[in-house]
């Protein structure tokens, strides 16, 4: 088996801040060190891996590397009893994709405790239309729904039509909230609205540049997508007691605020990490977005590439172009 080739994305530093990207062969044997090898059936596009793949050092140390920082497939072998030979299973976050061979080549091999097994109610495409985004979003929407209700009002979703923004939103809706999106483009606004926004603001309208302290009360809660001066605003216009989820950084990772929101409304900033979200808690964000809050219309905000796609939306993310989730079939 170490011997068999496969098919793979390969970024390549050709000289210094001079990377290639193409798809080569590889063979399974230069897969890393690990208990589980998985034949990887649909990987997804998220704005880490555009970074891996253009040569970012602080996501990716060492090249060649193959990107793709979520997998779903099927287990080809297994070394130990959790795992048996044809089982379908997900691996998101962790080190995959970023210094771990990932998800854009057909084959991966990764430790045992990265793997989950594919929940009952979700197919491995619906699992990759998640993917890090869904799986980012859903830790976000069960964080902000310990203090934020429906009744509360408003709950504001920035970077609306990325794909954290864009499950957030679907999600959010379907179990009752009303949601107000921040586009980045003027013509998203169908697009967010047809996924649950009520009304959708543009990214100019919620960076405020006044240098206020607090600003008119707005949110019942928000989740952020992008960081910088607009999460500072949703932060400055949060109500009494709101809360504010805080999962990118996509904008900015500095955040221009003082302490008054938190000290005079008690606005609550929750930090969301999926990379290295325990086991027990991300079984359970798995089984929410497999059960209660699977969206009905999933492939409504995904499109579909192959492998030889990539380079082309890779370019497009990078450019903030990407709505949805970009979900790429490894078969193809």
């Amino acid at each position: 088996m170490e011997d068999r080739s496969f098919k793979a994305m390969v970024v390549t530093e050709t000289s210094e801040k001079t990377f290639t990207k193409e798809i080569k062969d590889k063979a399974i044997g230069e897969l890393p060190a690990g208990e589980v090898t998985i034949k990887v059936s649909y990987s997804s596009l998220n704005y880490k891996d555009a970074l891996s793949a253009t040569g970012n050092k602080g996501v990716t140390r060492n090249y060649p590397h193959t990107p793709g920082i979520d997998a779903a497939g099927i287990v080809e072998e297994s070394t130990v009893n959790d795992f048996k030979s044809g089982e379908e299973v997900i691996v998101t976050s962790y080190d995959l994709g970023m210094n771990t061979s990932g998800g854009f080549g057909e084959y991966i091999r990764v430790p045992a405790n990265w793997v989950v097994k594919r929940p009952e109610n979700l197919s491995l495409k619906e699992s990759m239309i998640y993917g890090t985004a869904g799986f980012t979003a859903g830790l976000s929407v069960n964080a902000l729904i310990h203090t934020v209700k429906p009744d509360d009002g408003e709950v504001l979703v920035t970077g609306g039509s990325g794909g954290v923004g864009s499950v957030a939103i679907s999600i959010l809706t379907k179990i009752g909230y009303e949601v107000v999106a921040v586009g980045g483009m003027t013509d998203e606004g169908g697009y967010l609205k047809g996924i649950g926004a009520k009304e959708v603001i543009q990214r100019e309208d919620a960076a405020d540049t006044s240098g206020k302290p607090v600003l008119k009360a707005r949110w019942a809660g928000v989740i952020d997508t992008v960081g910088g001066d607009i999460l500072a605003t949703a932060i400055k216009s949060t109500n009494y007691g709101g809360a504010v989820t805080c999962c990118g950084n996509a904008a900015s990772p500095d955040l221009p605020i003082n302490v008054f929101p938190f000290i005079l409304r008690g606005v609550r900033l929750l930090g969301i990490d999926s990379q290295n979200c325990p086991m027990d808690k991300r079984t359970l964000i798995w089984e929410k977005l497999a059960d209660e809050w699977k969206l009905d219309k999933l492939t409504d905000i995904s499109k579909e590439i192959s492998l030889n796609e990539l380079d082309e939306n890779i370019e497009l993310m990078l450019q903030g172009k990407n709505k949805g989730r970009t979900i790429v079939d490894l078969s193809r």
